[in-house]
């Protein structure tokens, strides 16, 4: 990216001074021609002046005319002024120019313009001249008055001119382009960090401190803002790395003590005794059905993230919390009570939020007696929805509040489940862009799912009261 910056810099700096070039070189050749041309007539108007003023000052003749001019003016530089009399050699007066002294052109060229006079143009010996030949008569002698102006001495000077131009562009290409590979280096030099640092964390091994690497954010502008957006991805690749090796260690964990189990009675088993092996069949299948449960909920738990975890439809909010009641109720014996339902309509998915909150349920089923309140109701706070379950048992210790969410995380006196179910709830609220909430009562316990009445784009995070 920093040779394509710089050749390009090169490239437009190439074609803008070839450019100028071009435009000097072309305004100049025309101002040199217009000031030739003014030269040429400046010296005509001047003899024609003089052709008019000579009688009077006893100078008759064409030839005699044609040659006190000449005595009496001096041509301008790269000028020179000539008198061809009816008869006898040409003289001129200027600097003298041999190859135009001796050139058979130049003498032909005033030859065929004696008569009628005008321009012409002509090249002697590589060199470009123009000239112009008035004509002088008195009816029987033609002389004629010529100025020659030597075009190729007034174009040296251009092409001087375009030689130094193309040593000061040649400069300024040069120092155009090392300060633009000099700045493509210092405004790349972010990305090239990008770039390496994705590469350390790409890996076929990526350590924890590869994972915590982070860039160096310098200035505000879309370079800086793409470095902020990459340690932000960091930062979740990290959270999300960290998450599964802890997933992982746990699941490892929760399935090693049913494996051991399993394995300690098939090594004991006695294969002729019939109770000992209906017996032993039986816990193993009790601790395989144990496994597959576990395998479903971290199967859920993985299927949270995706987009098409929760569906979205129309729901009545009344008819979810009383029809959730109903379905409450076969999980125990409890004083089961509607605490209230909200009576809006939200788009919902309807099956996700009943297994949330039958998940609650159940949950304060395991924490209460027979005789303890189990209620179930829903409401609408402001611009959110909540819908809660909360029961006159045991509570929550505010020590395990914070980490209650977490998988595998588990009441001292919870023995039951592998400490899911409520990570499953959370992930059900957040895929709906809302929270779980433990709310602070004073006898039992109440968790509150929080969710927007409108969809939003990032979830609220986990609230306590």
């Amino acid at each position: 990216m920093r040779t394509r910056i710089t050749a390009g810099v090169a490239a437009l700096t190439i074609v803008g001074l070839v450019l100028v070039s071009l435009a000097l070189y072309v305004v100049e050749s025309r101002r040199i021609d217009r000031t030739v041309e003014r030269s040429l007539l400046q010296e005509l108007e001047e003899f024609g002046g003089f052709a008019q003023r000579a009688p009077a000052a006893s100078i008759t003749g064409p030839d005699a005319v044609v040659l006190a001019f000449l005595e009496r003016n001096a041509p301008d530089a790269r000028e020179s002024l000539w008198a061809f009399p009816g008869a006898g050699t040409p003289q001129f007066t200027g600097d003298a120019d041999l190859e135009l002294q001796g050139s058979d052109t130049f003498e032909d060229a005033v030859e065929d313009l004696r008569g009628t006079g005008g321009a012409r143009t002509i090249d002697v010996a590589g060199t470009e001249y123009r000239l112009v030949v008035q004509p002088v008569t008195d009816g029987t002698v033609t002389a004629a008055f010529v100025v020659v102006q030597d075009v190729s001495a007034a174009r040296a000077e251009l092409r001087s001119l375009l030689t130094t131009y193309a040593i000061v562009a040649l400069v300024v290409l040069v120092a155009v382009t090392a300060v633009a590979a000099s700045l493509a280096g210092r405004l790349l030099r972010p990305l090239t960090d990008l770039r390496e640092t994705a590469q350390s964390i790409t890996g076929s091994s990526v350590a924890a401190q590869d994972l915590r690497t982070r860039l160096e954010v310098v200035g505000h502008d879309d370079v800086a803002e793409l470095q902020r957006t990459f340690n932000a991805m960091l930062d979740r690749v990290e959270e999300a790395f960290a998450a599964q090796r802890r997933l992982l260690d746990d699941a490892a964990h929760e399935l090693r003590t049913p494996l051991t189990v399993i394995r300690g009675h098939l090594d004991v088993l006695d294969p002729d005794d019939l109770d000992d092996v209906a017996a032993t069949r039986a816990l193993v299948t009790d601790e395989v059905d144990r496994m597959s449960r576990l395998v479903g909920d971290l199967l859920m738990l993985a299927r949270s993230v995706r987009p098409d975890f929760v569906r979205r439809s129309p729901i009545d909010v009344a008819a979810l919390t009383a029809g959730v009641l109903d379905r409450a109720r076969g999980l125990g014996n409890r004083d089961w009570r509607l605490d209230g339902t909200a009576d809006v309509t939200v788009e919902l998915d309807a099956q996700r939020l009943t297994q949330a909150l039958l998940q609650l349920a159940d949950n304060a089923v395991r924490h209460t007696g027979v005789d303890d309140v189990v209620a179930i109701g829903s409401a609408v706070t402001g611009d959110r929805l909540e819908l809660w379950v909360r029961d006159t048992g045991t509570g929550i210790d505010p020590a395990v509040a914070d980490t209650l969410f977490e998988r595998f995380a588990r009441a001292e006196d919870d023995d039951a489940g592998f400490g899911l179910g409520l990570s499953i709830v959370h992930a059900i609220a957040v895929a709906h862009g809302g929270t779980v909430r433990v709310d602070r009562v004073d006898v039992g316990a109440r968790l509150t799912l929080v969710l927007p009445l409108t969809v939003q784009s990032r979830p609220l995070g986990v609230l306590a009261e």
